[in-house]
């Protein structure tokens, strides 16, 4: 039996368009040490868990995507959770050691992100991660307001973010990120505006700002459909986020994509491998890939990933994307970016213009005015940035 055969995978084949080998690594670590009240990822609290052979596991299919995909050049490597910083220092070294093994050839400048929550960044552990090859940490940051930290689930305060950020900077880490939450339970605009205050104080190198979605398995899905979730409406979201603009950008931070707002060169490189719609690895439980014209999703649970990485890759499904719905994904995720799509590497990619595959959808939108057309291709204007999804949305209303 081939290892395509074992693991449920398609014979590898190129697509009906042009994708590049992948130069981005995403890696799933799914424990952490509680859940919150609005996430629906895939994680697991880890007491109790078999943490050590989730490892190894790992370890295993990193060895079998590798063999099927060759890593060459790798130019980013995210891991998420879940809570990778719950991990003991000699796991995080393991794990790393695995890493670095089997995603040896990458760039010199390699962006290697890590997240972590507030208060499970010890120097020990930050030792291990800069030891590790880690050189970017985005920290779950949410708020900085301790009511309201409590409200979401978070176990964190305020203390938390303070000393982790100083532990980060004394183990030698120069590119932090954090991320904030708008849109939160009995969140209004002077609180977002004191969370700002105190995030910008401590002068990071990128700031995200995400508004709360209410997903499906989840506390506050319970919560929302009892009518006991007192959100902010519409208008004082759409304030908040306003305010989140402006604050940034008076403070010298370039928005470069529409929740991402970062110092000059220090925009996330991985992210862009997924706004510009780039083939990635996606590897350990729940991990969502996308190699040679298939995405494909990881089996999610712990122990049920470990099984399956025993008997090849632990995929539970795949699609082959069409040429027609990658030109849509192309221009769903590009235009999240300020800087657009580029008729360039569009034409590049699937061998016809912008206007060529979207005629009606792009007259609809300039007409709109919620995209700006100039010499090189399209991009958001300040009221499509506002109602996003309604431009994604458009791609999609005209599918052939």
């Amino acid at each position: 039996m081939t290892q395509e055969q074992a693991s449920g995978l398609p014979t590898v084949k190129q697509p009906e368009y042009k994708q590049a080998p992948p130069r981005a690594v995403y890696i799933h670590i799914p424990f952490c040490t509680n859940k919150c009240h609005y996430c629906d990822f895939n994680s697991y609290v880890v007491q109790g868990q078999p943490v050590m052979d989730y490892l190894r596991a790992l370890d295993r299919e990193m060895e079998l995507t590798i063999a099927r995909t060759p890593a060459e050049k790798i130019e980013s490597i995210f891991i998420g959770g879940g809570t990778p910083t719950v991990l003991t220092p000699e796991q995080m070294r393991f794990f790393l050691g695995t890493v670095n093994a089997h995603f040896a050839d990458r760039l010199p400048d390699c962006e290697i992100t890590m997240e972590a929550n507030p208060g499970t960044t010890d120097p020990e552990k930050l030792a291990a991660m800069r030891e590790g090859g880690v050189n970017r940490i985005s920290f779950g940051v949410q708020s900085f307001d301790n009511k309201l930290l409590s409200d979401i689930g978070r176990i964190h305060t305020t203390d938390d973010v303070y000393r982790s950020i100083e532990n980060a900077r004394n183990a030698g880490f120069d590119n932090l990120s954090i991320d904030l939450m708008l849109g939160l339970p009995n969140q209004t605009v002077d609180k977002l505006n004191a969370t700002i205050d105190e995030a910008l104080r401590l002068g990071l190198e990128h700031y995200s700002a995400y508004s709360l979605k209410i997903e499906e398995n989840t506390l506050f899905h319970t919560l929302y459909h009892k009518n006991k979730l007192p959100l902010p409406d519409e208008d004082e979201e759409l304030d908040m986020y306003l305010t989140v603009m402006r604050r940034m950008k008076e403070a010298g931070y370039g928005q470069y994509e529409i929740s991402n707002f970062a110092k000059p060169g220090k925009e996330s490189r991985h992210n862009q491998a997924y706004w510009r719609n780039l083939s990635y690895y996606g590897l350990g439980a729940g991990a969502h890939g996308y190699i040679n014209g298939t995405r494909h999703v990881n089996i999610k649970g712990v122990q049920a990933y470990i099984d399956a990485c025993q008997a090849g890759l632990p995929v539970k499904e795949t699609n082959v994307v069409s040429r027609r719905e990658a030109m849509e994904d192309f221009m769903m995720v590009g235009l999240r970016l300020l800087t657009g799509v580029n008729n360039a590497d569009f034409r590049e990619q699937f061998g016809i213009g912008i206007e060529e595959a979207f005629e009606l959808q792009l007259d609809r939108l300039l007409s709109q005015n919620m995209l700006l057309a100039d010499e090189s291709g399209y991009r958001l204007s300040e009221q499509g940035l506002l109602f996003g999804n309604d431009v994604f949305g458009a791609f999609l209303a005209d599918d052939d």
